[in-house]
């Protein structure tokens, strides 16, 4: 392992788990677009407080809007 104190396999995980974050950040980003979009009445501070925790968003959606989770999931997804 010279120059490397850090074996192989911790490594890989290490990269891995790195591009697995970028990629939700930008999935969060562009979810986070979607429901400023459909429902106005969520606050960039919900947005803000939910940040990253996909169920958070859905529970503030939920409160500011009345409709049900597969109600709000389904115009995510569409």
């Amino acid at each position: 392992m010279a120059g490397n104190s850090l074996p192989y396999a911790i490594r890989k995980d290490v990269i891995m788990q790195d591009s697995t974050k970028l990629k939700w950040e930008g999935r969060w980003d562009q979810l986070k677009g979607k429901v400023q979009q459909t429902w106005g009445d969520v606050t960039d501070d919900d947005l803000d407080i939910a940040e990253g925790n996909y169920d958070e968003l859905i529970g503030r959606v939920k409160e500011r809007t009345g409709e049900s989770r597969e109600a709000i999931e389904d115009k995510i997804n569409a």
